[in-house]
């Protein structure tokens, strides 16, 4: 990113796309592409994210440029900021192919003729401030893109600009998102930066927020609601994009979308995965036991990477609290139990352990972006790449945002 800098251009232009909205994309819309898509397929989806995409960073470029209370000036989130600003800069300067004639005449007729897509369905586990529309400057809504995001075109021979304008873009979203993958501990590193900018000297007079650095500006805890479940949502288009360009066909997948993910495997593979770090942190021989409770052949359609992330996270944090309320040195430790349990419309995933619970004096702010219980983890401030290894604790993220894929991901036709 060295010599990059974010011109009042195109802080024009970036306002410009934030006054559209975005365009909801469902699980099975996106699993419509089957398992070997047709090069035409992905140009169009290619079409569809060259246009949805800027329109989404540009959301989170002004959002974060509007953080309150002087949030938005914490080095940090100025980085974050810069990250989605030179991301929005190179897709909307991405060259657009020249197709012969017929070419556009076949994706034309294939658009207009095509069969509707599964009608996407508001999501009712999000928040209201996740579902509000958008307006313009004269208070109506917005439209969003006519384009669409699948279309069945045939059996086609597709000419080599189509395959040469696949790779190209698949190659700048690969870019965009290792760039964006510090993303959630760069913010979160902002948030330190603000905790104690409010708790030093140089806090000013005007700002609102309260006085105690563990209460955040409820303004604040909105803005980070909604930014970190829209990365979520551009982070699934862009993963499910790629992996539909660059890999190899697998059975029960359709790019990163699992349509039979094992529950009880990714549970496994989580604790696994937690008790390593768990043993790791503490210089434990063998860390507190973990038993899963899960049928064996559970499955749903879902994006596993998700369902480990989620898992992982929480677990870490009742380990974290069975060791440190025990001690490292106790003889054994109580059991922590993973329980899954399968109703008429959801699946749910309960943890629970013996790590001293939360006092209820606390109790209102586990949901908050400032609190924590562990020692804050500082990340070096030219910080800007993914080969870190994860801390057990010290962030300050919430479990909200640890659950919140589950949020984004409800029922298959809701929108991301």
């Amino acid at each position: 990113m060295a010599g990059w800098k974010l011109t009042q251009a195109l802080k024009d232009k970036i306002s410009h796309f934030a006054s559209f909205p975005q365009t909801g994309v469902s699980l099975r819309q996106m699993v419509m592409f089957g398992q070997n898509p047709s090069a035409g397929t992905l140009m169009r989806a290619s079409e569809f994210l060259h246009e949805e995409l800027p329109i989404r960073l540009a959301h989170r470029v002004k959002e974060l440029n509007e953080l309150p209370n002087r949030l938005n000036e914490m080095p940090s989130i100025l980085k974050v900021r810069d990250w989605y600003a030179q991301s929005f800069e190179e897709l909307v300067n991405f060259p657009r192919p020249e197709l012969p004639p017929e070419i556009i005449a076949h994706f034309e007729k294939a658009f207009t003729k095509g069969a509707p897509l599964p009608a996407l369905t508001p999501n009712p586990s999000l928040p209201p401030h996740m579902q509000r529309p958008l307006l313009d400057t004269t208070g109506k809504q917005r439209l969003g893109l006519s384009q669409r995001y699948y279309v069945d075109l045939g059996d086609v021979v597709w000419p080599p600009e189509v395959h040469d304008y696949n790779e190209r873009f698949t190659q700048t979203l690969s870019v965009i998102k290792r760039r964006h993958d510090p993303v959630v501990t760069t913010v979160a590193q902002g948030i330190l930066e603000y905790k104690d900018f409010l708790a030093g000297p140089g806090r000013s007079v005007g700002t609102k927020a309260s006085a105690s650095p563990s209460v955040i500006d409820r303004s604040v805890q909105t803005f980070l609601d909604r930014f970190y479940m829209s990365r979520i949502g551009i982070r699934v288009l862009i993963g499910q994009h790629i992996a539909l360009n660059k890999l190899e066909p697998h059975p029960d997948y359709v790019g990163v979308i699992c349509t039979n993910t094992n529950v009880y495997q990714i549970c496994r593979e989580a604790i696994d995965n937690a008790l390593f770090i768990c043993e790791e942190h503490y210089g434990l021989f063998k860390g507190p036991p973990v038993q899963l409770v899960c049928p064996k052949d559970l499955a749903f359609m879902y994006v596993p990477s998700h369902l480990n992330h989620m898992v992982f996270e929480v677990l870490k944090n009742s380990l974290r609290a069975v060791v440190e309320t025990h001690g490292v040195d106790a003889d054994e430790f109580p059991p922590i139990k993973v329980i899954v349990a399968q109703g008429a419309e959801d699946i749910t995933i309960k943890i629970s352990d013996e790590g001293g619970g939360i006092p209820r004096s606390a109790v209102g702010l586990v949901w908050t972006y400032m609190y924590t219980t562990a020692q804050a983890q500082r990340l070096d401030q030219d910080f800007e790449g993914t080969d870190f290894k994860a801390p057990m604790a010290g962030f300050g993220i919430p479990t909200f945002l640890r659950s919140l894929p589950s949020l984004v991901f409800h029922p298959s036709d809701h929108p991301i």
